[in-house]
């Protein structure tokens, strides 16, 4: 009697487990299926950068125009990386142009440090110093980061050498991207306030970047501007101050 049990219970389960595969295959193919229990492998939790438009097979259109990356809250410090690197990651004291909010969407109220004044401190940012030295030791693995982040970030519009004569340059999507061999004198300050804020056709890149990722940036483009940009001569003052007019002229 218990054998012929066991028998039965088993058959049963076999059938229950096959039933149960069978159902949850769905016609279409780009469907994953009925899911069993979800919560094994979504979180119930909103995560960044999520679909929630499209859940278990419903569509929910205000979702999907809804933004689930968040700005952090006013005054956040980020931190990761060496004990070293702290201060790269305080917030960057040089005020953006008073413009910002209608032309980059910078807004005050998601914590960017907006000036009254149209130019912001641009020119001011050219008394800041890069904080990553380069050394002999050193050089090589910045020189590396530097154009793999160059490559991945800004290549598309100014080049790989930095021409600006990126793929969409060369498209017709955007114009008047410069070459960098015509900023011989722009100093590192001013390059890492175009970057970080943005300027012109080009949006803020501080979402993107890290400031010592923008500073790192900063040695590729000086390498792309100098020939012979090194350790050597980095620290003997290569970079000249900017001649920009008042107006913001390159």
């Amino acid at each position: 009697m218990k054998k012929k049990f066991k028998a039965i219970s088993a058959k049963a389960l076999v059938l229950t487990i096959g039933i149960g595969a069978l159902s949850s295959c769905v016609s279409d193919p780009d469907s994953p299926g009925l899911e069993w229990m979800p919560d094994m492998y979504r979180s119930p939790a909103v995560e960044t950068y999520v679909d929630y438009g499209w859940v278990k097979e419903e569509i929910n259109t205000e979702a999907m125009m809804s933004q689930s990356a968040k700005h952090p809250p006013m005054y956040t410090i980020p931190y990761k990386g060496d004990i070293e690197d702290l201060e790269l990651h305080l917030p960057y004291h040089r005020q953006v142009t008073s413009f910002a909010p209608v032309t980059h969407g910078l807004k005050a109220e998601y914590g960017w440090n907006i000036s009254e004044d149209p130019i912001g401190d641009y020119f001011k940012a050219a008394e800041d110093k890069n904080p990553i030295v380069l050394t002999e030791d050193n050089e090589k693995e910045i020189f590396a980061k530097g154009k793999k982040l160059f490559n991945v970030n800004c290549a598309h519009c100014h080049g790989e050498k930095g021409d600006g004569k990126g793929p969409m340059v060369e498209s017709g999507a955007y114009l008047g991207v410069p070459n960098f061999a015509n900023l011989m004198e722009l100093a590192d300050g001013q390059v890492f306030y175009s970057i970080y804020y943005g300027k012109g056709m080009m949006g803020a890149h501080a979402p993107l970047l890290s400031n010592k990722e923008i500073w790192t940036v900063v040695h590729h483009i000086n390498k792309l501007r100098y020939d012979d940009y090194s350790a050597a001569t980095a620290n003997t003052g290569v970079v000249a101050e900017s001649t920009d007019d008042e107006n913001g002229e390159q």
